[in-house]
C-alpha cells in the first residue's frame, strides 16, 4: 500500500460522502524488530469500507468505546465514550445510564458511520455486549437505561488472557472453556484478539441482566480454576496470577466493553481481531495476531462460524449441568 499525495480524500458509503481527511498520514509505523509495515490513514479506512459487510451486523445497535490515535502508534491515546457535538447528526448516538448521570455513546449502524470513525483515527472500535433496544436511532439520541435492551446483554465473553507472551496456554484454554461449554449445552465462537489472547464468546437471549451473566460466566471460569489449577486462574491481580493464564470475566459487567470482531488494534503490523473456527486451534500457524488488515477481509469472507451467533440461548438450563457438575 503506497501513500498517496491528496490532503483531502473522498469516499462514498450508500448515500453518504465522507471526506478522509489527511489520508497519507501514517497511523502504523513501519519497521521495528519485526520489519512491519507501515498503514496510513486512508489504509484504514479502505480496510473498515471492505470488511463492512462482516462486522456491521457486530457493530448494530451497540454502544461503543472509541479508541482512538489521531498522532498515530507514536502519539497518545483518547478511549473516547462520549460523542463529541461536532460528529454529523445522521451519526447514531445512544444515552446510557452512568453513576451520576448519563454518557452518550456512538454506535455504529452503517459503512459511512464506520469511515467516519477512521477519519477520526479510531483504530480499534470496542463494543457493549447488550444493544439499544431500539430507543435510539439515526440522528437522533434515546434515553435506553431500563428498556430491557441495553439492560440484557445477548454475548457473554470469556477473555483468555496468558501470563505471558505465549500462545500455547492461550489455545489449551480455550479448549478447556469450549469443552466444559459444550458439556453444559451451550455454543460457542472463538475469536482471535489482536493483541495476546482469545475470546470466546457465547450468544445469549438477552433476558438475563448483566449481573446475571457475570454471576454465570464467573461460576464456569472457578470451576475450569479449580479443575486445571496449574494452568488457569480468576485471579483478579496480577501479582496473584503467577504463570497461569487468567480467565477474565469482567467484560460481562454493565458499561464493560470487549473488542468487537474484526477490529484493527493499536499494534505494530495492524493486527486484527479475527473470528475463527474451532479446528483452527489445530493450526499451528494461528496466533492472536495472525491476520492483518491486508488479509482480514479474504478470512471474514470464509465464515468461520457459520451463524453460530444468530441463535441465543438462556442460561437456566446451562447453570443447572453447571451446578450438578460442580457438585
Amino acid at each position: 500500500m503506497t501513500p498517496g499525495t491528496t490532503s483531502t480524500r473522498t469516499l462514498r458509503a450508500g448515500r453518504r460522502t465522507v471526506p478522509l481527511h489527511r489520508p497519507d498520514k501514517v497511523l502504523f509505523p513501519g519497521g521495528g524488530g519485526e520489519g512491519h509495515p507501515s498503514y496510513t490513514k486512508s489504509d484504514l479506512a479502505d480496510y473498515y469500507r471492505d470488511v463492512a459487510t462482516f462486522m456491521l451486523p457486530h457493530l448494530r445497535g451497540r454502544p461503543l468505546m472509541l479508541e482512538r490515535h489521531p498522532d498515530g502508534l507514536d502519539g497518545p491515546r483518547f478511549m473516547q465514550k462520549d460523542t463529541p457535538d461536532h460528529y454529523p447528526d445522521w451519526i447514531t448516538r445512544a444515552e446510557v445510564a452512568k453513576e451520576g448521570g448519563t454518557v452518550t455513546h456512538t454506535v455504529c449502524d452503517d459503512t459511512a458511520t464506520l469511515l467516519y470513525l477512521a477519519d477520526q483515527a479510531c483504530l480499534t472500535l470496542h463494543r457493549w455486549m447488550s444493544r439499544t433496544g431500539g430507543t435510539g436511532g439515526k440522528g437522533g439520541t434515546g434515553s435506553t437505561r431500563g428498556t430491557g435492551g441495553i439492560d440484557n446483554p445477548d454475548r457473554l465473553v470469556f477473555d483468555l488472557d496468558p501470563a505471558k507472551d505465549d500462545f500455547g496456554p492461550v489455545r489449551e484454554a480455550a479448549r478447556l472453556v469450549g469443552e466444559l461449554l459444550d458439556h453444559i449445552g451451550l455454543p460457542s465462537a472463538l475469536m482471535t484478539t489482536g493483541s495476546r489472547g482469545l475470546h470466546v464468546i457465547v450468544p445469549l437471549n438477552g433476558r438475563h441482566d448483566f449481573d446475571d451473566v457475570r454471576d454465570f460466566a464467573k461460576d464456569v471460569a472457578e470451576t475450569l480454576a479449580r479443575a486445571h489449577p496449574e494452568q488457569l486462574t480468576t485471579a483478579a491481580r496480577k501479582k496473584d496470577r503467577g504463570d497461569r493464564l487468567y480467565l477474565d470475566v469482567q467484560r460481562n459487567a454493565y458499561a464493560q466493553t470487549a473488542v468487537a470482531p474484526f477490529s484493527v488494534r493499536a499494534k505494530p503490523g495492524a493486527p486484527v481481531a479475527m473470528p475463527v473456527a474451532w479446528d483452527d486451534l489445530d493450526d499451528p500457524a494461528l496466533s492472536a495476531r495472525r491476520w492483518t488488515i491486508e488479509d482480514a477481509v479474504e478470512q471474514a469472507r470464509t465464515d468461520p462460524w457459520e451463524g453460530l451467533l444468530r441463535s441465543g440461548r438462556a442460561l437456566g438450563p446451562a447453570r443447572r449441568k453447571l451446578r450438578a457438575l460442580r457438585g
